[in-house]
């Protein structure tokens, strides 16, 4: 867990509030960076999407969806087309808000459409803003690489370049001892990392590398490169080891409540996964789908599930459980 290195608001390194950079982030995981930086006392507004660490909720929100993401996914991914078909934004962007509270820097993304509000959003809701205009850093994490080049960003931006070249160190040592002990492994089992049920879509960018640091082969991914739709035809010629549903934005009983349109298939038994009790289900919300600090943790979900024989930092229940 992380519970060893996630710095508290008054950790003895945080600096000053008269030095503090007023901060607003419109990322989950631009939310977790900061936090993780030290700099959490600092923030003065987030997304409505992000809520960890859970102290964060006190925070107002300045952005709101304009997707109903109580509907059933094949319906969520409806509207996320149309409106994007349009060339409009998933995001509504509080610029009143964003007025009066002023941030020296806010931290959002150009990587996906539909992950959070994006620069040009924000640039939308404060070019009426008079005196200073606030330092916009955008985030765009595509590979495993990348995250850590973000991470170094926010602290650039926030000075404390040394905070984060200590915090991607540690993530990175930590993966790393997790890559090496999974090379010892017998087998490597095969995999599918599902990102969207219907229509089904597999897991890309950072994902792919976190599989085989885990121990695994990825049979759709490809590091660094978009999530890729998949058929069902496509799944089923794979038959893979291994099947982890692993949805963006979803919590575990969610997932749990869209299996349908897989499990309903009359030959949804005949998968390899299926008859060996090897399909998962993890919080991809809180986990792989969020490109920060937690990416660590993401792996040592992916190193249980692959081979529980070697690991057990126990997130079995509350990670990830079986299907």
């Amino acid at each position: 867990m992380l519970d060893h290195w996630w710095p508290k608001p008054d950790a003895a390194f945080t600096i000053g509030p008269m030095t503090e950079p007023q901060i607003v982030t419109l990322l989950a995981s631009a939310t977790e960076i900061v936090c993780a930086l030290g700099f959490e006392g600092a923030l003065v507004a987030r997304s409505h999407e992000c809520d960890y660490p859970a102290s964060v909720a006190r925070l107002p929100a300045v952005t709101s969806s304009k997707i109903d993401t109580s509907r059933a996914s094949g319906e969520v991914d409806n509207q996320v087309k149309s409106i994007v078909e349009q060339g409009l934004s998933v995001y509504k962007v509080d610029g009143d808000l964003l007025r009066e509270l002023q941030p020296a820097v806010i931290v959002t993304q150009t990587q996906c459409e539909v992950c959070a509000a994006s620069p040009k959003d924000i640039e939308d809701a404060v070019e009426s803003w008079t005196g200073s205009a606030p330092n916009i850093v955008s985030l765009e994490p595509n590979a495993l690489a990348d995250v850590w080049i973000d991470i170094q960003n926010v602290a650039d931006a926030l000075g404390a370049a040394d905070r984060g070249r200590a915090l991607t160190g540690d993530l990175r040592a930590r993966m790393a001892a997790i890559e090496t002990k999974s090379g010892a492994a017998a087998l490597r089992p095969s995999i599918a990392c599902i990102e969207w049920i219907e229509p089904l879509m597999a897991a890309g960018n950072w994902i792919p590398e976190l599989v085989a640091m885990a121990g695994g082969e990825d049979v759709f991914g490809r590091a660094g490169k978009q999530s890729p739709w998949v058929t069902w035809e496509a799944l089923s010629e794979k038959d893979p080891d291994v099947i982890l549903i692993l949805p963006c934005g979803y919590d575990i009983p969610r997932s749990r409540a869209e299996m349908a349109p897989l499990t309903s298939r009359p030959d949804w038994p005949e998968l390899r996964a299926v008859r060996s009790g090897r399909v998962f289900i993890a919080d991809g919300n809180q986990y792989f789908n969020r490109p920060g600090p937690r990416l660590a943790e993401s792996l040592e979900i992916l190193a249980e599930l692959l081979h529980a024989d070697l690991f057990d930092f126990g997130h079995l229940g509350i990670g990830w459980q079986r299907l």
